[in-house]
Parts: structure tokens; sequence; C-alpha cells
């Protein structure tokens, strides 16, 4: 079986906002797979996608710090025709990386019991971020 559909998240301010039950509550597709992988890749240069701790708020404040520190706005950038914001979210895009490929078993996402898919929003302002998910398994 295969299932290809693009979905529309919500707009989020900038941040690492764990998304995992948007994701698979727009697949509801997974619940027939008993073995197989789910895609996910977002459809823009400015915002990302990781997997990580799905507790604590706490991680995904201290992510959003550390990326500040390692890509500051306050550099002499040329891309800046979009804002302050624009290249910086570029390149923490290119490092946080814009794809996942997950397990799936018996109709759900096989993950740590930790482990939550985060939309790494890197713009102030990113507005709506589309994700192309490709779901393939038996």
């Amino acid at each position: 079986m295969w299932t290809r559909r693009e979905l529309t998240l919500q707009a989020r301010p900038r941040g690492f906002h764990l998304v995992t039950r948007e994701v698979t509550g727009a697949l509801p597709e997974l619940a027939g797979v008993r073995i197989g992988l789910l895609h996910l890749h977002i459809l823009h240069t400015s915002a990302s996608l990781t997997l990580n701790e799905n507790a604590s708020p706490d991680v995904r404040d201290d992510f959003e710090t550390w990326a500040n520190a390692a890509v500051p706005e306050d550099l002499p950038w040329t891309h800046t025709l979009e804002g302050a914001d624009d290249m910086p979210a570029h390149i923490k895009a290119s490092l946080m990386g814009p794809s996942l490929t997950l397990p799936v078993g018996d109709g759900r996402l096989a993950l740590g019991t930790w482990q939550g898919i985060y939309l790494c929003e890197h713009r102030d302002r990113g507005g709506a971020r589309s994700l192309l998910a490709t779901l393939w398994g038996e």
C-alpha cells in the first residue's frame, strides 16, 4: 500500500513545536498499516523537522536557545530582503533537515516512549507549513 498526501500544519511562532498528533490525525491510513514507513518532507526552506523529546517543553525551549546562539541574526548577512530572521532561518533549516523517515507498526508510528515530531519554525511569522507525507507498508 502506498499513500501520498500534502498536509498543512497550522501557523506557529518561531520555536520548536510538537506536531505528532497533528500529523498522525491527518493520516487515517496509518491505522491499516501493520508494518511500514512514513516519510515526511517539509516543503519550505525556512522551517525544518526533527524527532526528539515529547514530554518536557523545556527541551523545545532549549533547542530554540541553541539554534539562535548557533545562527544569530546580527551577523552581516547579504540575503536580507525578507527580514533579519530569513537568512538565519535558511541556515537553521539546512542544519536541522527537511525530512524524517519514521517506522510504522501495528497501525501507529513506532516511536520511542519519549519521541515526538517537531516542526522547527525558524521565522518569527512563517505562516502555515506544508508537509508531503508518503506512507508505504502492508
